[in-house]
């Protein structure tokens, strides 16, 4: 079964749990941007009662200051990195894997997204995450983004995001394999307790979702205010002004299901992704 992929965010002292795409092997509430094979539970959201109660009635507004930033990026060892992309749960859209050898670890990736909703333009960073970007990379130029719908969007505050990237449009689907976290889990070492602890993802941040450590796969969230999460989601770029613009009013027009956590009530459908 395939674990839906979640993102945890904090709200005050409340945990939010939302779910996203991976290619785990059982269901979780717990991590949102994981896609996996399941017909349990697509794209469940699940929040704690203190979590719904802070997003929908406090009249205190969240103190970022609170929390911590995003760590420096960790210096690359060397100019190249060797990835791995083990098999997951079958996929959901055929593509090949993206290579595994002499993945470059400098420079940046322009990459165009034309969408029902207007125009997203990202920057994608080898530095922080050579792996996440190659696989990425390999699976636009495959079409594999093409065509799919953005299943997901939070208006909570502390938790502003549109998820895309799993072409069954269910939330819980993936390309067939799976991959490590990157930064900003990799500039702390194993097991260090600031894993769990809540930090800002600014807005303008690209990153995967995922349904657990290492669970990576093609679901991926674009920040449009800045969002609390712990830092077990990797970054791997940044969005353009144009495509934050397109964000915004895809946000105004808010959730179509009561609540502030489900599908976008505009529409909003990939229709192209290329580098």
């Amino acid at each position: 079964m395939r674990r839906a992929v979640a993102l945890s965010a904090v709200a005050g002292a409340a945990a939010v749990l939302v779910a996203g795409c991976s290619s785990g092997s059982s269901d979780t509430a717990a991590s949102d941007t994981t896609a996996s094979d399941t017909t349990a539970s697509d794209t469940t959201v699940s929040t704690t009662e203190a979590a719904s109660s802070s997003a929908t009635t406090s009249q205190t507004p969240l103190d970022l200051s609170q929390f911590g930033v995003l760590p420096a990026v960790p210096a690359a060892e060397a100019s190249t990195a060797s990835c791995e992309y083990p098999e997951a749960a079958p996929a959901i859209k055929e593509n090949t894997p993206p290579g595994t050898e002499g993945v470059s670890t400098a420079g940046t990736v322009d990459v165009a997204i034309t969408t029902s909703q207007g125009a997203i333009g990202l920057t994608l960073d080898r530095s922080e995450a050579p792996c996440t970007v190659n696989s990425f990379t390999s699976l636009a130029s495959q079409s594999y983004f093409d065509n799919t719908v953005c299943h997901r969007l939070t208006t909570t505050e502390g938790l502003a995001v549109l998820q895309c990237g799993d072409p069954s449009g269910k939330g819980n689907r993936g390309p067939g394999y799976e991959f490590a976290n990157e930064y900003p889990s990799t500039a702390y070492p194993a097991g260090d307790p600031a894993l769990s602890r809540p930090i800002v993802y600014p807005r303008g941040t690209v990153a995967m979702a995922n349904a657990g450590p290492d669970t990576n796969g093609s679901q991926f969230f674009l920040v449009y205010a800045d969002s609390v999460l712990p830092p077990q989601y990797t970054v791997f770029g940044t969005i353009s002004d144009e495509g934050l613009d397109t964000l915004d009013a895809v946000a105004a027009g808010g959730v179509s299901t009561p609540g502030d956590d489900g599908a976008p009530k505009l529409p909003v459908v990939l229709e192209t992704v290329s580098s």
